[in-house]
């Protein structure tokens, strides 16, 4: 791991009056999706006063351009450099998994607050440093926090509200699915989510991740037990790198993953995940069951939860639509009129609004490396159960 050259400026001893500088590491899907949410976060919540300073990037011709696109300042090639900076205060890792311990840990040791995308890193070796560097830092005043962006997915966050309350009895079982397509086609190229040493898992860790996250965040609960199983579909596919025509290149991570997770509560969840589920674009489906009522949740209708009350008598019961629009709803009072339906990019706004409330507050951002890492150890026991054709794995914690 790199560590800073030199100590940066801490938290504690950052002049009051300057505003929070913020620099990004990576351009590309996640870093645009984080830049709106920068960008825009502050017109619609009160945040403390932050800066986009820089936007970091390998290609120094394609970063600068971005940064001009997402409204950073300036751009650099070297995160390394960047880090020490005594006004950066905030790191942004949006960078491939391979890079999140390396640059995650040299940030946090550096006194800078710390949001990495999931899945926490590619191994749990590496997952478990960093939740050891993010607890240290945590007694310097240095917050970190994982980017599990459908915590903040309005519908979501009421169905926590409604578990929490009660609303649905003792939770018995649950179903959650993330379901996509855009690998269904067996001539799509190669990418580097599709190599272990770079994606460090395909469907498990880049998919399996979220739908996991939701069912220890949504019940408050902890995986006990996993039986799991993976496949890939498509063993070969077309090189890219400007390769020669009509060469192949061996897929060496999952295309779809299975798993039973045995809770400690006594529930039960079942997880599916798929690329390649011809059709699905980008669907999580969510189905709560308890003695009381039931929860529905697409992803793919993200305004809307179906909500079933098992209390009312039985000719009044049903599943009904509840549209998540409303005011009293988690985040929508910063947002549109009653009815006016908001979209997937603004769960990023409101992870960035919750990020920055926990560092003006001085309080551990939700969800945690720690809450990071249990993820990450039930993605392990999921690789070890099919790797031993679906043998019961115990989690650690």
């Amino acid at each position: 791991m790199t560590t800073p050259a030199h100590p940066s400026e801490s938290p504690a001893s950052r002049p009051a009056s300057r505003p929070l500088g913020v620099a990004a590491i990576g351009y590309a899907f996640m870093g645009k999706a984080h830049s709106n949410a920068w960008r825009n976060v502050a017109s619609f919540f009160d945040v403390p006063a932050f800066e986009q300073k820089v936007l970091v990037g390998r290609d120094a011709d394609a970063v600068a351009e971005a940064a001009a696109k997402y409204g950073w300042a300036e751009s650099a090639t070297d995160w390394r450099t960047v880090i020490t900076r005594e006004d950066i205060d905030i790191v942004d890792i949006c960078a491939p998994g391979w890079m999140h311990a390396e640059i995650a840990i040299a940030a946090l040791e550096a006194g800078k607050h710390v949001l990495v995308e999931k899945p926490l890193a590619n191994t749990l070796a590496e997952a478990e440093l960093m939740t050891a560097a993010a607890a240290k830092a945590r007694a310097k005043g240095v917050q970190s926090m994982i980017g599990f962006n459908y915590r903040r997915v309005p519908a979501l966050a009421l169905a926590k509200e409604l578990i929490a309350e009660g609303r649905l009895g003792t939770v018995r079982h649950v179903r959650a699915a993330y379901l996509q397509d855009w690998l269904s086609d067996a001539q799509a190229p190669m990418t580097w989510r599709l190599r272990k040493e770079t994606a460090g898992s395909g469907a498990l860790g880049d998919i399996a991740s979220h739908a996991i996250d939701q069912v220890l965040f949504l019940l408050g609960d902890q995986v006990t037990e996993v039986s799991g199983r993976l496949n890939t579909f498509v063993n070969q596919r077309p090189a890219g790198n400007g390769a020669g025509s009509g060469s192949k290149e061996d897929v060496t991570v999952d295309d779809a993953a299975w798993a039973t997770l045995s809770l400690t509560s006594g529930a039960i969840a079942s997880v599916e995940v798929s690329r390649v589920a011809t059709g699905r674009k980008n669907s999580l489906q969510i189905e709560i069951y308890g003695d009381k009522g039931s929860l529905l949740f697409d992803l793919e209708n993200l305004n809307e939860l179906g909500f079933l009350d098992a209390t009312l008598p039985v000719r009044e019961q049903g599943f009904r639509r509840i549209l998540v629009n409303e005011p009293e709803h988690p985040y929508l009072e910063a947002w549109w009129p009653q009815g006016h339906i908001i979209g997937w990019e603004h769960t990023f706004t409101h992870q960035i609004r919750d990020f920055l409330t926990a560092i003006k507050d001085g309080t551990q951002p939700s969800p945690s490396f720690e809450e990071g890492l249990n993820v990450q150890y039930v993605l392990d026991a999921v690789e070890e159960s099919a790797a031993n054709k679906s043998t019961l794995t115990v989690v650690r914690h």
